[in-house]
């Protein structure tokens, strides 16, 4: 079986940046995801990132989980359960405007070491969309000017925790799906695994590494590819021992941010490929996604299509 592509960024500055920029673009046109090491965010940073994560979750999230499951019966559950998820979340907002001062239960030094992790992945984001180009032929910058929209992307991080499942054969941990947006970084724990990939039929691990940060494509820059990268499910498998952290960061773009196929690549590609992905204002997908997440991303496509299609032959009819 093929090795997971596990990418060492610090390797980008020497005389194997040709190797790792192919590595990259192997990852992304036949894996949709890759695992970085030596990414530049200090272990330290990270370790308390961990460390105060995990002790918020024990402090303010367990015994309301707990609460939670006994409400809804799950832990006698006989049958799948296909309508939640086993994980206890919450939500961080970075960009365009912050709301880590507004989410309550977090203390002031958990605040603070949030603020500066995002700022790091923030950047470790807008590099590895320029690396992106520089492996398409598109500009530098490219990708984070389509994404900025008037206002600036939206940049924010859902805090997850998955705590032991009596019967993981019939919950999930979170159900298998592609990511909307576009570039997601993802901080998970290093002992306890669950994160899986769908790749050529077989759901395959995604290996838990100290230290690494996960990246995954989102359907957005499928779309601005024109399909040459892809966005590709995966789920979260509940575990029976311990909980499994995940700090999950997208990077997405704006809400009234345009995306369409980069002109570039589908000159390149028109010989050898009809397909062209729709041109939609990014909000609009959003709006369609929420209700059809845990679904194949090919009709939320062509429900884009069909309404890109629509406002073509009637450019009233959106109004």
């Amino acid at each position: 079986m093929e090795k997971f592509p596990i990418i060492n960024l610090e390797k980008l500055n020497g005389t194997e940046r040709a190797a790792i920029m192919d590595k990259i673009k192997d990852a992304c046109e036949n894996w949709g995801f890759f695992e970085l090491v030596n990414h530049g965010i200090p272990h330290e940073v990270m370790d308390r990132v961990e460390k105060l994560t995990k002790g918020h979750y024990k402090k303010c999230m367990e015994q309301r989980f707990k609460e939670l499951v006994a409400s809804k019966g799950l832990e006698a559950v006989q049958a799948e359960v296909t309508d939640l998820d086993w994980e206890s979340t919450f939500f961080l907002r970075h960009l365009p405007v912050s709301n880590i001062s507004q989410v309550p239960d977090l203390d002031d030094e958990y605040r603070e070491v949030m603020r500066d992790f995002a700022k790091r992945l923030e950047k470790l984001a807008e590099e590895l969309l320029d690396l992106l180009c520089e492996n398409l032929g598109l500009e530098k910058g490219y990708l984070k000017k389509v994404f900025f929209g008037t206002k600036g992307p939206n940049f924010g991080t859902k805090v997850s925790n998955y705590p032991p499942c009596p019967k993981p054969d019939l919950i999930k941990g979170l159900r298998a799906h592609t990511d909307a947006g576009g570039i997601i970084l993802l901080f998970q724990d290093d002992k306890v695994s669950g994160l899986q990939l769908l790749k050529d039929g077989q759901w395959i691990d995604v290996p838990p590494m100290r230290h690494s940060i996960v990246v995954n494509l989102g359907d957005q820059l499928e779309v601005i590819t024109n399909g040459k990268y892809k966005s590709v499910m995966h789920r979260v498998i509940a575990q029976t021992d311990g909980t499994r952290m995940s700090l999950a960061s997208f990077y997405n773009p704006g809400n009234d941010a345009v995306i369409y196929p980069a002109p570039a690549l589908v000159e390149k590609e028109a010989e050898e490929s009809e397909t062209v992905y729709p041109r939609f204002v990014f909000d609009d997908y959003m709006k369609l996604y929420a209700g059809l997440k845990f679904q194949a991303k090919e009709p939320r496509f062509e429900a884009m299509k069909a309404m890109e299609s629509a406002v073509e032959s009637d450019p009233l009819a959106i109004a």
